[in-house]
């Protein structure tokens, strides 16, 4: 393994440019868990960066055997190289996966997320964990919407979006016609006025129109979908964080689509 201990290194500005985004197809894993995902998941990893006292762990010795040039770090380098607050001993860089649109309606039977504007890349992280958990078959990011392949989102994903069919900078409108060209029927999340998401009927095709945090979803899109749809709440709770919202109604198509299963056996 090569070692630094100079924050002057290139590879550390590397590092940085990969964390602020700079760097095309490639994304910044901190932390042994979300590496592990990620080899597990078939993601290349291009460069890995360890502090000595884990350069010989279960992880390290993985990252080396699947190809990835390892580099020992001491921890003052760790923690210019990592926007971690607190570096976790082990940071790499992995190439992205892509997936385009027909891969994320591919699905059998397709439910996909599609995120409007949603700016928080933590919100980001966790809709792709409640997707996969839910058994969404893909995840439609617009232009506006925090990168799900940045740092933040990843840690937040805990590794769903390393296996979860996902196209980013998407023009919606653009993307929810594809959607419908698909087969797929399109529900957008309003708080008021919609259909109430128990009566919706969620075991078809299905797209989820999720917008961004306070702003919700716009006319143009909202007139756009099929059905609008809306999850009951207590009074005076009048909205929720969109990640939460996003879970209820994964939750809630993914409970349909299990009593189907179960009443077809």
């Amino acid at each position: 393994m090569d070692r630094i201990s100079s924050r002057q290194n290139p590879i550390v500005k590397h590092f940085r440019d990969v964390a602020h985004g700079e760097v095309q197809d490639a994304m910044l894993l901190d932390g042994e868990h979300l590496i592990q995902e990620a080899l597990g998941s078939g993601i290349r990893l291009q460069v890995v960066a360890v502090v000595d006292r884990l350069s010989h762990s279960e992880v390290a010795d993985r990252a080396q055997r699947a190809g990835a040039r390892m580099v020992v770090v001491t921890d003052a380098v760790l923690s210019a190289i990592s926007p971690v607050r607190t570096p976790s001993g082990i940071v790499a860089i992995a190439s992205r996966p892509l997936s385009r649109l027909e891969d994320v309606f591919a699905g059998t039977p397709p439910l996909v997320v599609m995120l409007h504007d949603v700016q928080d890349p933590g919100n980001v992280g966790a809709i792709a964990r409640a997707a996969e958990a839910c058994g969404a078959t893909g995840l439609v990011c617009s232009e506006g919407t925090a990168d799900p392949f940045g740092w933040k989102a990843l840690r937040g994903a805990m590794g769903s979006t390393f296996r979860l069919p996902t196209a980013t900078k998407q023009l919606l409108p653009d993307a929810i016609g594809r959607a419908r060209a698909s087969g797929l029927r399109v529900f957008a999340l309003t708080t008021d006025a919609g259909t109430l998401l128990p009566h919706c009927d969620l075991r078809t095709p299905a797209a989820i129109v999720l917008g961004g945090e306070g702003a919700g979803l716009p006319p143009p899109i909202l007139e756009a979908a099929d059905t609008c749809l809306t999850i009951p709440m207590q009074s005076p709770v009048e909205s929720l964080n969109v990640a939460v919202a996003a879970a209820l109604v994964l939750y809630e198509a993914s409970r349909q689509r299990t009593a189907v299963v179960s009443n077809q056996n």
